[in-house]
């Protein structure tokens, strides 16, 4: 299974690429999508709209996992964050991807164990599991592998216990 974790906001979308290889994790790709933050609005919408149409039909992922938006403070960060969450949702939904949303406690817990990690250990676990010195750049990267980890682990644990309910 391959899938692509997709960590939304407008100024800087994470995306990481991950494939389950017989129980082993590896990263097929991880970056992040920007926006000038000085462009109107329906610019930059429309330009992470191009970027996530490019990205899905590059990776071509089995499954988009999309952080689920739960809570923000700042009521203009919530809304721009939903925008692109939104749009994220559309582009899998129109190239035919199975969709996923776990909360950020979700995805903390499958990732380290903790549901209140903080960003530091989910960087340092994201590494550890798929063999890097690091995750380079800003955190929305690592927050990207971290979704679509948790979707894969989830999966394994979904095909065990269809493969035990089959016995």
């Amino acid at each position: 299974m391959f899938a692509l974790g997709i960590d939304p906001g407008l100024s800087r979308c994470g995306y990481g690429a991950v494939r389950d290889a017989d129980g082993r994790l590896v990263v097929e790709a991880y970056g992040h999508l920007s926006s000038p933050p000085g462009d109107p609005l329906a610019e930059r919408l429309g330009a992470l709209l191009d970027d996530l149409e490019a990205l899905v039909a590059e990776v071509r992922p089995d499954a988009v996992v999309v952080e689920r938006v739960l809570f923000q403070v700042n009521a203009r960060t919530a809304m721009s964050v939903g925008q692109a969450s939104g749009l994220a949702l559309a582009v899998a939904a129109r190239a035919g991807c199975p969709v996923a949303q776990y909360s950020p406690n979700e995805v903390k817990l499958a990732v380290t164990g903790d549901g209140a990690a903080d960003k530091r250990q989910v960087q340092r676990m994201i590494a550890s599991l798929l063999g890097l010195p690091a995750v380079a750049g800003p955190p929305d990267r690592a927050d990207a592998l971290a979704l679509a980890i948790c979707h894969l682990s989830g999966a394994r644990l979904r095909r065990a216990a269809a493969a035990g309910a089959q016995r």
